[in-house]
């Protein structure tokens, strides 16, 4: 009998193991699925990209970095059949995988925020989601932690959405459905929604998982804070200024707002599952968090944005306005690959691990297809988020970061040179791409800013004049300034154009200091393809 019953329990913990397909294998299925679902046989498909763009590729799209040029020659060289495989697997066991990602998400939800003090939390949020994607932690318990958080914004990166909605109960609402399933109920907050299925006391109802969070300034005379607080205790009223919780939330009056409004019980709008009035604060929103994290929407929200993100363009036309009333482009691959995240335990890793796997990550890149295009028959590139951008440039250049005084948790401050270039090329990620413009301050920002030139002539560390220096042969100088600035050899083109502008009689230092800043300004540096 005891063996009978270990059997069985080996048997359950084996179960959701054997679940989890492999990513080579699922990257095949899910190709061949967008083969059926979108391409004919006139379709003209984009060829592998070669190994120069796909290391480079890579690397921006996991940690957020650009190789160095010994990583891209040893790349090039590598004959073995399993190299994109493997660097991309060594890549997402990388720290700064975690990082990487955790900027891209702080950026998700401040991008959003109602007030500019929520950039209090910004850091904080990095720091702590940094550690739980590098652990590998399920998106579902990521998703968890942030809609139940509480406590001192500057302790728990989970507060962030809140933090960033002030703890209102519309607002917060909005961005929990937005960021986890990737639909835009609060259009259903005044009226039913005019292109879904959403009616208007449905928003209310989800809104009835929040009103009992506020956030609050921490009384501390040692720091400056706030706090999301959940409470289950009514009765004093709110200080000035100040959102007070309320036991319940009410939908509005439209035709008497001063009236108090009908009270509205908690209720899930994707499957009308409901918790009673009355329920605490802690009780709801966990309940909420578990129903959203089993709906078939919260996969898909996730496969799509980030399909998006490494293929350029998503299965729906847009990353947070998806749902059962809007068509996406290949739904037998869309549906295959978020059952199979979700059988995963919501690995992002192994979902990552497919995605780069399949050929529509592999392709080389093309411009963004017109509306009437065929989508997938090449990558398209993106844009590099401002992180991506800053991280490049000290990588070009072996450049050292300023980093924060020891002891201090990173709060993007806009004085430190990070901070300066978030200002100027951030922008948020949830929009379509082609949104994400270039703009006279990012062009002056690259070519004029003092931290950018100073890196050409080496007054933070740079290593520029030092390769001046040391490296005699000038074309051997310029091959090492490509690889270093854009992971790959210069053309025979480009190597004349050099020899052009020295045979002219340029100094060599300045010669080359103009041939970086050059590249730098490149768009082929300021994207990745």
């Amino acid at each position: 009998m005891l063996r009978v019953d270990l059997f069985m329990l080996l048997l359950l913990l084996w179960a959701p193991l054997a679940k989890a397909e492999s990513p080579g294998r699922l990257a095949k299925r899910i190709d061949q699925a967008i083969q059926n679902d979108v391409f004919d046989e006139e379709t003209e498909l984009a060829p592998r990209t070669d190994d120069y763009t796909f290391v480079r590729r890579a690397w921006l799209d996991v940690v957020g970095d650009i190789p160095s040029p010994e990583e891209v020659t040893s790349f090039v060289l590598d004959p073995a059949e399993d190299k994109r495989e493997t660097l991309v697997a060594r890549l997402l066991a990388d720290p700064h995988f975690g990082q990487n990602w955790a900027r891209y998400w702080r950026d998700v939800v401040f991008f959003r925020a109602v007030d500019e003090r929520a950039e209090i939390a910004a850091g904080t949020m990095e720091t702590d989601l940094t550690e739980w994607l590098n652990e590998g932690r399920p998106w579902s318990e990521i998703a968890t932690e942030f809609i139940t958080a509480h406590g001192d914004v500057r302790e728990n990166g989970g507060t962030a959405i809140m933090m960033a909605q002030d703890g209102m109960t519309e607002e917060t609402t909005a961005e929990v459905s937005r960021i986890f399933l990737g639909i835009q109920i609060q259009c259903a907050q005044c009226h039913d929604h005019p292109y879904d299925r959403w009616k208007r006391e449905q928003f209310h109802e989800l809104a009835a998982f929040f009103p009992r969070i506020a956030v609050r300034p921490v009384r501390d005379l040692t720091s400056r804070s706030f706090e999301v607080i959940g409470t289950d205790r009514f009765g004093r009223k709110p200080p000035k200024n100040e959102r007070f919780p309320t036991a319940e939330h009410k939908m509005p009056d439209l035709e008497d707002p001063q009236a108090p409004g009908t009270q509205m019980e908690p209720k899930f709008f994707l499957t009308s599952a409901k918790v009673p009035w009355g329920t605490s604060d802690s009780a709801r929103r966990l309940q909420l968090a578990q129903w959203l994290t089993e709906n078939e929407w919260f996969a898909t929200a996730l496969v799509n944005r980030m399909w998006a993100e490494l293929v350029g363009e998503g299965f729906y036309p847009s990353v947070d306005d998806i749902g059962p009333d809007r068509t996406t482009v290949a739904p037998t691959a869309v549906k295959l690959l978020s059952r199979k995240f979700k059988e995963s335990g919501y690995d992002l890793k192994w979902l990552m691990k497919t995605i780069c796997q399949t050929e529509a990550y592999q392709r080389e890149s093309r411009p963004r297809r017109e509306t009437d295009g065929t989508p997938f028959v090449a990558n398209v590139p993106q844009r590099l988020r401002s992180d991506q951008l800053y991280n490049a440039l000290l990588s070009a250049f072996n450049a050292p970061e300023e980093n924060p005084p020891r002891g201090r948790r990173p709060q993007r401050p806009q004085a430190a040179p990070r901070g300066r270039f978030a200002e100027a090329f951030a922008y948020d990620p949830s929009i379509n791409r082609e949104e994400a413009v270039s703009s006279i301050p990012q062009v002056l920002a690259l070519m004029n800013s003092m931290d950018v030139n100073l890196l050409f002539r080496g007054k933070k560390g740079s290593v520029l004049p030092e390769l001046i220096r040391e490296i005699k042969q000038d074309e051997e100088l310029t091959t090492e300034l490509f690889l270093r600035c854009l992971g790959r050899v210069p053309t025979s083109e480009e190597l004349e154009i050099v020899k052009a502008l020295r045979q002219e009689g340029m100094k060599r230092e300045v010669a080359f200091e103009d041939l970086a800043w050059s590249l730098v300004n490149s768009a082929e540096f300021q994207h990745r393809r």
